[in-house]
């Protein structure tokens, strides 16, 4: 049997314990919408012998949706340990076992208004397996209504509050899970010697329309050092290369690398920069398409090392069209980073901003995986675990959306595969940490 009633905000602790009180039954199905939900044959039946086969505490299903008559199939990826941020998707309907809700939601200890049930699942977890149904076991409705892009939300002000939130869940279940680590004081002395202060890496790919300007940016700086440019050219075919050799005549502070290998993502590109004998103690990230915001960023980045013997520093960004116009949410400078927890709370966000710049001897050691997405996270993660980060929260860089972008207007399948990915990463990374921690797997 499941349990059906009405509440007004999902999201609260008191609206949970609302559900709590009232389920007498085995399990409760739980709709997250107020759009027209339609049961496929057997929707529930199926819900509940899987619970019962499975002895999942939680489930969830893939699902249609249905827009002014036309059906699509909306796939959902797996929850894994490593599922950690707040914005992961269970679709609209969800079956969760009576007992464990309720065991769940007694070792929720504050009185979250935003960030009941993101708490609630994580606990969960910690009881049982979350099982993903991968089938559509229900339709929505949803016509007439607008696809809200809630890309940049956890860095807009106005959820300031409910990412505070948010962050104590996540840190409260690390902890728990033997994956919290305190705030790393190690510095680093910077005593390997290099002939290049800072190289600024550019992967690039046909990218013919923004290369030059994206160089233009770099060769304006006024940096007291020395300073050089790496560009992984990674076979082009639009006349990228082509505009690189001329830029290579006009500068003498440009390296043009053309890999042999023709599998590189953009990790692989970064691999061979930050190992080619000409990559400078520091190195800097611009992508192919975007643009330092002033002439002094090297500087500023510079600068932050030095003051912070930290072992990478990271910069904030504005969005902005291609002719450099401002678009929202404008500037992002992940605010909600602090140097006592944001190596935790980076388990949770999904980045943590632009320009990147690493200590060449650390990122050598560590290397990017050879993927074109998320690979800048990975080794983010791997750094805070063990050194400190630098933060500047000024805007550093122009960070361009256009068509031509990569991750613009992407089909549900490479968002699912992204999203999966970097979740995977959370999952390696978090049970690196539990090493760290000589967390023995009990579930708490």
């Amino acid at each position: 049997m499941l349990d059906r009633f009405r509440i007004s905000k999902f999201c609260s602790v008191s609206s949970l314990r609302e559900i709590a009180d009232r389920a007498e039954q085995d399990y409760i199905l739980i709709y997250t919408t107020n759009m027209p939900v339609i049961n496929g044959n057997g929707t529930e039946k199926r819900y509940l012998d899987i619970a019962c086969n499975t002895g999942s505490v939680m489930l969830y299903s893939d699902f249609n949706e249905l827009d002014g008559g036309v059906l699509a199939y909306h796939p959902l990826i797996m929850c894994q340990k490593g599922s950690l941020r707040d914005d992961f998707d269970f679709g609209h309907l969800m079956v969760i076992r009576t007992d464990a809700f309720k065991e769940a939601l007694g070792t929720i200890k504050s009185e979250f208004d935003y960030a009941g049930f993101y708490a609630l699942r994580l606990a969960i977890s910690r009881l049982g397996d979350i099982f993903h149904i991968p089938e559509p076991l229900y339709t929505v409705d949803v016509s007439g209504n607008k696809t809200v892009d809630t890309h940049f939300a956890y860095v807009d002000p106005r959820n300031r509050d409910v990412q505070i939130e948010m962050e104590q869940a996540c840190t409260d279940h690390l902890k728990k899970l033997g994956g919290f680590l305190h705030p790393v004081v190690n510095e680093i002395s910077f005593e390997e010697n290099f002939t290049t202060d800072i190289s600024v890496i550019i992967p690039v790919k046909n990218r013919v329309k923004t290369i030059p300007d994206a160089v233009e940016s770099v060769m304006r700086q006024k940096f007291a050092g020395k300073y050089n440019v790496i560009i992984v050219d990674n076979h082009s075919g639009d006349g990228t290369t082509d505009a690189l050799k001329g830029l290579n005549k006009k500068y003498s502070g440009l390296i043009h690398i053309i890999p042999e290998e023709k599998d590189l993502g953009i990790g692989g590109c970064w691999n061979k920069a930050v190992l080619h004998p000409g990559c400078g103690k520091f190195c800097i990230q611009l992508d192919s398409d975007d643009l330092y915001s002033g002439d002094d960023v090297l500087q500023k980045v510079w600068n932050k090392f030095q003051e912070g013997k930290c072992a990478m520093v990271v910069g904030s960004y504005s969005i902005v069209d291609f002719d450099l116009n401002t678009m929202p949410p404008g500037l992002i400078d992940h605010r909600e980073w602090t140097d006592e927890n944001g190596h935790n709370n980076a388990l949770r966000i999904n980045g943590l901003g632009a320009p990147r710049a690493f200590y060449t001897p650390v990122i050598r050691k560590i290397l990017f995986p050879n993927v074109s997405y998320g690979e800048d996270y990975a080794v983010a993660l791997a750094i805070s675990r063990s050194h400190k980060v630098g933060r500047i929260y000024e805007s550093l860089y122009l960070c361009r959306r256009w068509e031509g972008n990569t991750d613009s207007g992407l089909p549900q399948e490479k968002i699912n595969r992204n999203n999966l990915y970097k979740d995977t990463l959370r999952s390696m990374e978090l049970s690196a940490r539990q090493k760290i921690n000589g967390y023995d797997g009990k579930r708490n």
